[in-house]
């Protein structure tokens, strides 16, 4: 048998709860009534210091640059913001029809990638052969050299890709600062492919040192005596690159996990990214129509110009 009292402070609390929800969230469903969903979730509910600093935060240049999108309050930006999200929607549903046609300066960009690609495979490979450890270090060069069979056409690949691999970076930057495809809205993806640059030199300097001969040796002694004569943080910086206040064991170990594991991991999450936004951005070509602000009532606004509308117009295709 049920107890009587039981099922009546049950319904009782049922009750208290349902006037306590309807009181505190009744407003907001009247609200979505009339003015509609969309509206009342897009809208902010307070107005708090922190939520007038965002708002004026996200309509800086820079966060702009950066998210493309407002905040995901409604099933209409939650779309937008997965459309324009690397991890979540890479491959974008509309491009430019003429970022598909193949030109001389289209390589550089793909070259550098081929190049990136085979200093990785050619990387893990030598992996096999090296430790890094002193002695040790350049007991395995000469073992590449004179011990193991195609070790010197391995190493002389990795090496001379290395240095293709920045040149190939100079030629890209200097034709896309060129064709203007740093302007807007194409900043951010700039940005991006100078940090590109950084990283590629920083791969380039750490693997200097790994070989361990005489050349790598002074080499880097020479490169962070020069970061050491920075002010201020120039000797912390070089104390913490070399592991102490001489190349020895401990850079080469720093060194070889910078060149290995680090910067690889942050080319590759670079590299995505920037080739993400080149498609996000209106592709490869950067034209006269994409770079100057649309007069009033001539144009549409750039920003949606290079998104396109919903039925494909401005020059996009469906792939």
């Amino acid at each position: 048998m049920v107890n009587g009292k039981w099922l009546m402070a049950r319904a009782l609390r049922l009750a208290i709860y349902h006037l306590t929800f309807a009181i505190y969230h009744g407003p907001f469903f009247v609200a979505l009534l009339i003015a509609g969903a969309d509206d009342v979730l897009e809208a902010p509910m307070a107005t708090t210091p922190m939520e007038e600093f965002l708002a004026r935060l996200r309509g800086t240049r820079v966060w702009k640059s950066v998210f493309r999108r407002g905040p995901a309050r409604s099933n209409r930006t939650r779309s937008l913001a997965v459309f324009g999200n690397i991890f979540l929607h890479a491959v974008p549903a509309k491009v430019r029809e003429k970022s598909l046609r193949v030109r001389a300066t289209y390589y550089l960009g793909s070259i550098t990638f081929f190049l990136f690609v085979v200093l990785l495979i050619t990387g893990i490979m030598l992996m096999f052969y090296y430790h890094p450890a002193i002695p040790q270090a350049y007991r395995d060069m000469k073992d590449l050299r004179f011990a193991v069979a195609n070790g010197v056409f391995l190493r002389n690949l990795h090496r001379l890709g290395a240095q293709a691999m920045v040149a190939a970076v100079f030629a890209h930057m200097f034709h896309v600062f060129y064709r203007g495809g740093y302007r807007p809205p194409r900043e951010f993806n700039w940005v991006v492919g100078v940090v590109l640059l950084l990283v590629t030199l920083f791969l380039s300097y750490t693997g200097y040192l790994l070989p361990w001969d005489q050349l790598a040796f002074w080499a880097i002694t020479v490169g962070t005596n020069i970061i050491s004569a920075m002010p201020v943080l120039g000797p912390k910086i070089r104390f913490l690159a070399l592991g102490g206040n001489l190349v020895g064991e401990n850079a080469l170990l720093r060194f070889y996990v910078l060149h290995c594991v680090v910067l690889p991991l942050a080319a590759v999450v670079l590299i995505a990214v920037h080739f993400w936004r080149v498609q996000k951005d209106g592709g490869l070509t950067v034209g006269e129509d994409d770079v100057i602000p649309a007069k009033a009532g001539n144009q549409p606004p750039l920003d949606s110009r290079l998104r396109g509308n919903d039925k494909g117009e401005h020059g996009r295709k469906e792939i």
